[in-house]
C-alpha cells in the first residue's frame, strides 16, 4: 500500500522574486502537482476520472505553513499523503523538502468536495472510495503504530 508518494519539481526563475527567493502562491501549485502524481501512482487519471465518471476533485479550503524559503533552482521533494476520506470530501496532506540538506521548506493540506460537471456535490463513486479509504484507512493504522 502507498503511505505516501514523493515527487520532484526544481524551482524555475519566473517562480521567484528578485531576491531569487519563491513566491507564496507556488506551493499550492507545488501541492497540485504533488496531489495529481499521487493520484497518478494510485492508478488514478484525473482527465478520466472526469471523462469517464463525472467527477471533478473541487478544492473547497487549502492551507500552507510556511517554514523556511525555496530559492531558484532548488530541487524540491513534494510528499503528499492522503488524510481523509469521506463519501464527497478527500484530504491531501504535503510536506515540501529541500533535497540538498533535507530541510523541511512548507507542509500544508487541502480539502476537496466531489462534485459533477454540474458544480454540485455528489458521492464518490465506489471504484474510488475503495482506492483512497483503503489508503487512508492504512496510513491511520500506521500512525496509531507508531
Amino acid at each position: 500500500m502507498l503511505e505516501f508518494h514523493d515527487t520532484s519539481v526544481r524551482v524555475r526563475y519566473a517562480e521567484t522574486d528578485q531576491m531569487g527567493v519563491v513566491y507564496h502562491a507556488n506551493y499550492l501549485i507545488w501541492f497540485e502537482v504533488g496531489r495529481v502524481e499521487m493520484l497518478r501512482a494510485l492508478g488514478v487519471e484525473y482527465k478520466r476520472m472526469e471523462a469517464e465518471d463525472d467527477c471533478q476533485i473541487v478544492v473547497a479550503d487549502a492551507k500552507c505553513r510556511y517554514h523556511h524559503p525555496a530559492r531558484y533552482d532548488d530541487v524540491l521533494r513534494v510528499r503528499t499523503r492522503i488524510t481523509e476520506t469521506r463519501n464527497r470530501v478527500i484530504r491531501f496532506g504535503y510536506e515540501i523538502y529541500c533535497e540538498s540538506n533535507n530541510t523541511l521548506l512548507a507542509s500544508g493540506e487541502t480539502t476537496h468536495v466531489i462534485c459533477g460537471k454540474n458544480g454540485k456535490p455528489k458521492l464518490l463513486p465506489e471504484k474510488y472510495r475503495v482506492i483512497f479509504g483503503m489508503k487512508s484507512a492504512l496510513m491511520a493504522n500506521e500512525s496509531k503504530a507508531r
